[in-house]
């Protein structure tokens, strides 16, 4: 696949999606739009954090991005975060908006999501990697089946779980993945959180006042897991 290290607690779920013929292509390919010179985001090295932040045995709450940020200095491996001292993009200032208005946290001045998954947020991009400036230009070349082993590991375990799907994107994932797709019709462990995307051009679509931040919180506390503190 790629140069990077697959997390332990991972392994074992995705090896079947990292012997798919896409999937060994993947690693190749990037080292070779590398060498032809075009910038990769995010850097070598980050671009599985989201998994080695939040171990497969401590996932709480699954949020769904669809590819990296393409900017300089933005993406770090985690879902609509940046790095710290980075402008906040506008989708996760409409996210700040709306935990602001949910729960009444002030806004944060980071953009650095990584204290949430700590807690146990998944915060998975369904690709991984994105040429700078070109905003979905690695689709389509292998993560996809990495990304949707990794959300199947989750919903097929018995742990109930919240899963949070902003957009058209995320509702599409969910719906490739049997487990998951079976928890947004019918009875199931897990919750289902499901609105508009934050971006500006849909989050008064149905994004804000979505309460996603509550609703997750009040699941998790009545099936014995512990709320999240999402202030940053």
């Amino acid at each position: 696949m790629t140069a990077e290290t697959i997390p332990e607690s991972w392994r074992t779920a995705l090896e079947p999606a990292l012997a798919t013929p896409d999937a060994r292509k993947l690693g190749g390919w990037l080292k070779a739009e590398e060498a032809a010179g075009k910038a990769v985001y995010p850097p070598r090295g980050t671009r599985l954090a989201a998994l080695a932040l939040t171990p497969l045995d401590q996932v709480r709450c699954v949020i769904l991005g669809q590819d990296p940020y393409h900017g300089a200095g933005q993406a770090h491996g985690l879902a609509f975060s940046v790095q710290t001292g980075t402008r906040l993009p506008p989708s996760l200032v409409n996210i700040y908006k709306e935990l602001e208005a949910d729960l009444g946290l002030p806004r944060a001045v980071t953009g650095d999501l990584t204290p949430w998954a700590r807690q146990g947020v998944l915060l998975l991009n369904n690709t991984l990697t994105v040429e700078a400036g070109q905003a979905g230009s690695h689709a389509g070349r292998g993560w996809d089946a990495i990304t949707d082993a990794a959300v199947a590991a989750v919903a097929e375990r018995d742990t109930p779980t919240v899963f949070i799907l902003w957009g058209s994107h995320a509702k599409k994932k969910a719906s490739r993945i049997p487990a998951l797709a079976h928890a947004l019709t019918r009875t199931s462990a897990h919750l289902v959180v499901a609105s508009a995307h934050p971006s500006p051009l849909s989050a008064h679509n149905g994004f804000f006042g979505s309460r996603p931040f509550s609703q997750t919180n009040a699941f998790l506390e009545d099936h014995g897991r512990g709320a999240i503190d999402w202030k940053l």
